[in-house]
């Protein structure tokens, strides 16, 4: 075994065991906002949003400091956060603690830009959608056994699922810490991507990556993708609830069963798939796959049909995913792989922050259909966007189409 493959299989497990925590929570937040907190579907929106709401503002912030000072670092200092956010939960007895530990756990949830641009790091542009590929899968097995767990741990106290959390969170910064090797190659001072900004903010960084159309258009695809998608975040655990009348523990099985076809999906399909489709029908077929299927969500009549459903929601986003990061990777030099990952980053983050304020408003105040059939309009975009205008720049990239 190389040691870029070795690599490759350490800061999985790195995102893996990091996301477990996270998949922990997925399922139980909103039932613990609503029977312990007693707080409203717009206030559960809140608390996710607030979440994404930090990732935008500190997502481009470690991505550049990455860039400069390595990426084990910055992973490191993360998961700590992360693990420090899990805690605070299991104390948490009032919105506004909630509120709080959210926002850690949002900042250490930072670090994955950083782990794309590990990706980035140690594989060629040949392989780099597979390697983008192991992010997603690593996100999707989290989303398989952390809402599993979580769903049955809660039956021991909502508290246990944030200790678990944390427990998880902390075993990763010690493999990360003893294990993980740095992936980024020292270069002199004029080679290495500047630190120009300060500001919590960094426009100047905004601005030097969407000046480049190719990007700009890649990411603000990525954006629309991830807000349609995010318009269920809280909001599907919800429905489980109120609509489909599922205890938490199938709640964290729904969870599960998107999450194994995503990782399946993402971990050991996409190769498969690039070999026999092209970039353009891989764009056309997801995203028809995404809006129809997050139009059918609220109409799916019980746990069987939902999770069919899902299933073929999971295909779409675990084909559309890896891709276009792959793409955005490729435009991108080697020096300013940090930055513009944690840029697409944050404005993913910033879809995931507009997603669910939209979708708890959405949920409460005009119906439990209108999150998912929002996310299905603006996918239902992208797929008219991948079939008339991106085969035209993907040419331009002089990409296989």
């Amino acid at each position: 075994m190389n040691k870029n493959s070795t690599a490759l299989i350490l800061i999985f497990l790195t995102v893996f065991i990091d996301l477990l925590g996270f998949g922990l929570l997925i399922p139980i937040l909103p039932a613990f906002g609503l029977k312990v907190l007693n707080i409203d579907e717009a206030s559960i929106g809140i608390v996710i949003s607030a979440y994404s709401f930090v990732q935008f503002i500190f997502n481009p912030i470690f991505g550049r400091i990455s860039d400069k000072r390595g990426r084990k670092p910055v992973i490191i200092i993360c998961l700590l956060l992360n693990a420090a956010g899990y805690l605070l939960f299991s104390v948490t007895n009032s919105f506004l603690l909630l509120l709080i530990s959210r926002i850690v756990a949002g900042i250490g949830g930072s670090s994955i830009s950083v782990a794309q641009a590990y990706i980035a790091d140690v594989t060629t542009p040949e392989n780099r959608s597979k390697g983008m590929g192991i992010i997603g899968s690593a996100f999707g097995l989290g989303f398989v056994f952390g809402p599993l767990l979580g769903g049955i741990l809660s039956e021991f106290g909502y508290a246990v699922v944030g200790y678990a959390s944390a427990g998880f969170s902390f075993l990763a910064f010690i493999l990360t810490s003893l294990f993980l090797p740095e992936s980024l190659k020292k270069k002199t001072e004029t080679q290495s991507a500047p630190v120009r900004s300060r500001k919590l903010i960094d426009v100047h960084s905004f601005k030097v990556v969407f000046k480049k159309p190719d990007l700009a258009l890649l990411i603000s695809l990525f954006f629309v993708l991830t807000f349609s998608f995010a318009n269920i975040y809280g909001t599907f655990a919800l429905l489980g609830i109120q609509v489909y009348h599922f205890t938490d523990k199938q709640n964290g099985f729904m969870f599960g069963i998107i999450g194994l076809t995503s990782a399946i999906v993402q971990g050991t399909l996409i190769g498969t798939i690039n070999k026999y489709l092209s970039r353009k029908k891989i764009f056309i077929i997801s995203s028809f796959l995404i809006s129809l299927n997050l139009a059918l969500i609220p109409y799916a009549m019980n746990f069987l049909g939902l999770a069919i459903v899902g299933i073929f929601l999971s295909i779409g986003t675990g084909m559309f995913q890896p891709t276009i990061l792959s793409l955005i990777s490729e435009v991108t030099s080697e020096q300013e792989q940090g930055i513009t990952l944690g840029i697409n980053q944050s404005m993913s983050a910033f879809a995931r922050m507009l997603g669910p304020l939209w979708g708890g408003f959405a949920f409460e105040y005009i119906g439990y259909q209108f999150p998912f059939l929002t996310g299905a309009l603006f996918t239902a975009a992208i797929f008219l966007v991948s079939i008339f205008y991106l085969p035209k720049r993907l040419n331009l990239m002089n990409k296989n189409v």
